[in-house]
């Protein structure tokens, strides 16, 4: 059994989510003349591959060190909704069982390819990363507590479309672009199609039904894309913890990450190890995918 990483590098250079507190670190001791180095770390939750909690916003819920490792490691479905999601696009859950198996129960990880405008990549743009990128409407919300999915992670900054959060306020233009797009794909502006009453609803519609997400996923996620895996997610055993830092792994029998691998080799890596570029690799063989929907 062997490991794929869909954790993004974790240093002072990693993006919290718009006004949280980032990362910050120092020594407070050396080697010299102490015997040893020793580090001190300040950061809110949500900065970097994180897990958001129930009690993120649901005040009765779950604290982290309450969510057992069973429900944490589980099957999942991975898919890829790049060829069909742009900026400020709506992703349906039809567009996800078009091109995987999802079962009852399932973590669901979606890849829209946002994560290669992630800090750690050569492409990188973090107006496109927190800003841009595509998220659900309601449907979407209703179809995953339908389906029973256990968790879900996302490879951006936010479960959310980026315009149904606060960010809309924080950001005027790229709200505007985000109106003119939502008039001409579905005649409808900005605040009539994402309304008051649909305010974070990835977040406030399913936390109380024990349906939380992880957020800013990445690694080497495109070597997985429209494929089932077994997937873990590894936050601390934080008491009190309303949401936490995380490591997030694929697990794979090792001829599968052999295979793997010989792709990888084959692909432009960042300067940490994963996978570079806009475009996945193209994976042969069997990989869960149902349909093959062209981009719009």
């Amino acid at each position: 059994m062997k490991l794929i990483d869909l954790t993004i590098p974790l240093g002072i250079g990693t993006p919290a989510w718009p006004t949280y507190e980032p990362l910050q670190m120092k020594y407070f001791k050396r080697l010299a003349p102490n015997g040893a180095n020793g580090q001190l770390l300040t950061h809110s939750n949500h900065v970097g591959t994180h897990l958001d909690g129930e009690i993120h916003f649901h005040t009765p819920g779950k604290d982290i060190a309450e969510l057992s490792l069973d429900y944490l490691v589980g099957d999942a479905a991975i898919v890829d909704l790049s060829d069909c999601c742009g900026d400020y696009d709506v992703y349906t859950s039809k567009m996800v069982e078009d091109r995987v198996e999802v079962r009852r129960g399932d973590i669901l990880i979606i890849h829209t390819g946002y994560h290669h405008y992630g800090w750690d990549q050569p492409t990188a743009d973090e107006i496109a990363y927190m800003v841009k990128h595509p998220g659900p409407d309601r449907e979407f919300a209703i179809w995953a507590k339908k389906k029973k999915i256990r968790w879900i992670g996302v490879d951006c900054g936010s479960a959310d479309h980026p315009m149904n959060t606060i960010i809309r306020d924080w950001m005027p233009r790229q709200a505007r672009q985000a109106d003119q797009h939502f008039k001409a794909t579905f005649g409808k502006s900005l605040a009539e199609f994402f309304d008051d009453s649909k305010y974070q609803l990835m977040h406030l519609e399913m936390f109380n039904h024990g349906i939380i997400h992880a957020e800013c996923l990445g690694g080497d996620i495109d070597l997985l894309l429209n494929q089932r895996v077994t997937v873990g997610c590894f936050p601390w055993r934080l008491v009190d913890g309303e949401s936490c830092i995380a490591r997030i792994a694929a697990f794979v029998d090792d001829d599968r990450y052999a295979r793997l691998m010989q792709i990888k080799r084959g692909c432009k890596l960042t300067k940490f190890g994963d996978i570079a570029g806009a475009k996945a690799p193209k994976l042969h063989g069997k990989t869960g995918r149902k349909t093959s929907t062209k981009r719009r």
